[in-house]
């Protein structure tokens, strides 16, 4: 989960627990970690410290590489753009919906207001990402 608010990151941890998921989430700050994290960069060299991920979870509005930016240079990688990427993010506008499918999201979201939405989900993505949906199985 690419997200730079702590609040909506504990949120997302917290939702996860309280939904039984037991898929491992990981968090970076913005759309430069995350492509360190998925270039396996820096501090995140190490592919224990990186694993590749089944879904990327992405906030727009962060500093430094936004999600729009970050977005497109996913997609633009042979080596990384079959990972399906969720745009979850505050906004509503019809602007960064279009943008965000022509740039190559898989699905876009906006984060629900309440806990209790969060939650809701959180059990939607995990059914249809990693119960329904049929992906490669190395990307």
């Amino acid at each position: 989960m690419a997200d730079d608010d702590a609040d909506d990151r504990d949120f997302a941890r917290t939702a996860m627990e309280e939904s039984r998921l037991a898929n491992d989430l990981r968090f970076v700050e913005d759309g430069e970690e995350l492509l360190d994290y998925l270039y396996r960069r820096g501090r995140f060299a190490d592919p224990k410290d990186s694993p590749r991920p089944g879904l990327i979870l992405l906030d727009l509005n962060m500093p430094r590489k936004d999600g729009r930016e970050a977005l497109r240079e996913i997609k633009g990688d042979p080596s990384l753009r079959l990972i399906p990427v969720v745009v979850l993010t505050t906004s509503k506008t019809e602007e960064d919906i279009l943008r965000s499918y022509d740039l190559g999201a898989n699905c876009f979201i906006t984060k629900p207001v309440t806990f209790e939405g969060l939650i809701d989900v959180v059990k939607v993505l995990d059914k249809h990402w990693f119960q329904l949906v049929e992906l490669p199985r190395s990307f």
